[in-house]
């Protein structure tokens, strides 16, 4: 693959990436890197966090990457993820990992290690204070955002810790990319300007796109990416986000109550479903319907979908019924895999857990 191939892939990830001279550049030095991405257990895996996120491993491992994903268990617990029970946080992180095996991540390229594991290493926690002592307060309390908290949300002490600790992983970890959702943006951007101050590198930051939940989008006036995240899906509004072992019956019941104006593009998280996650594992998008109401439909591809939606030749209905479909296939491995032995035990646990936010 040429690296002007391996850059085309790795665009396709990234929603923003920062900067892209930069990323060319590695690109330019190594055939492969590592990247970085970490994820806090706080619960049920939704598609997003499932389908998604394998999708955009899975093509930065074809762009050179080698995965350093990293369970988050001790940050979960600064964030009072589950009432900030450390050993369920380490449970539903077992779990997560379970979810990945079942929806198609390429395991041979990732590697999952643990927050609790950098604890034991005096190295790690040196990296933290010194991006501690390196930032504001301020500037901390801004990065509130990685946690799903607005600025004036970050409450407790441990939540301080949160960012600077975030941060130290990505050197900790020598990652070349930290490739993360928009929500994540700021830590990154706090890496790039502290990183050479430190003897490190700038990371190049690659941002993928948020799927948002079913529901009404926000109208507030914000801007572009806060609004993004107040749209996200989110495990704490269930009936507006679909999980990975939802039954088929949940799977057409959400959906059918999903936001989806006629012939609106815009802010649709219908269409979004589409085009993140449905085109990129399915080649043809069937759509059946009766013959009086226009007979059966096939798109080749998201644009072909979203002119025929835009010019009311599909209606919403249809078009939730055929998504629904593909959903409930792309599911179906992974409800399989957690029907049964170690994986029911992971997922029963997790059920039982309260999620807290």
């Amino acid at each position: 693959m040429t690296e002007k191939d391996r850059l085309v892939l790795i665009k396709e990830v990234g929603e923003e990436i920062i900067v892209e001279e930069d990323l060319i550049s590695l690109l330019e030095k190594k055939k492969s890197f590592i990247a970085y991405d970490g994820f806090e257990p706080s619960g049920q895996v939704h598609i997003a966090q499932g389908i998604l996120r394998a999708i955009n491993v899975n093509k930065m491992i074809k762009a050179g990457a080698t995965f350093k994903m990293l369970v988050a268990d001790w940050h979960g617990w600064a964030n009072n993820k589950l009432g900030g029970n450390l050993e369920d946080i380490q449970i539903a992180g077992h779990y997560l990992i379970e979810v990945w095996k079942a929806c198609g991540m390429d395991m041979k390229h990732v590697e999952f290690v643990w927050a609790n594991d950098f604890m034991k290493d005096p190295e790690y926690m040196k990296i933290v204070m010194q991006v501690a002592r390196n930032s504001t307060v301020k500037r901390i309390l801004r990065c509130g955002q990685i946690m799903g908290r607005k600025e004036g949300e970050v409450l407790q002490a441990s939540q301080i810790l949160y960012p600077c600790m975030q941060c130290a992983d990505i050197f900790y970890l020598k990652a070349d990319v930290a490739q993360l959702g928009m929500d994540q943006r700021k830590v990154n951007m706090l890496a790039r300007e502290i990183g050479d101050k430190l003897g490190f590198w700038k990371p190049v930051a690659v941002h993928h796109h948020m799927l948002p939940g079913l529901g009404k989008p926000s109208s507030d006036e914000k801007d572009a990416i806060e609004r993004a995240i107040d749209m996200k899906m989110s495990k704490s509004k269930p009936d507006s986000s679909i999980f990975m072992t939802d039954s088929t019956d949940d799977i057409k019941r959400k959906m059918n109550k999903a936001y989806c104006l006629e012939g609106d593009i815009k802010d649709n998280p219908v269409l979004e479903y589409c085009k993140y996650l449905i085109f990129e594992k399915f080649p043809v998008f069937k759509i059946e319907r009766p013959e009086k109401f226009g007979g059966n439909l096939e798109f080749k591809s998201y644009q072909e979908l979203q002119d025929a939606f835009e010019k009311k030749l599909l209606h919403p209905m249809d078009l939730k019924v055929a998504v629904a479909i593909h959903l409930d296939k792309l599911i179906d491995p992974v409800r399989k895999h957690f029907a049964s032995g170690k994986p029911k035990e992971l997922l029963d646990k997790v059920k039982s857990f309260e999620v807290t936010r």
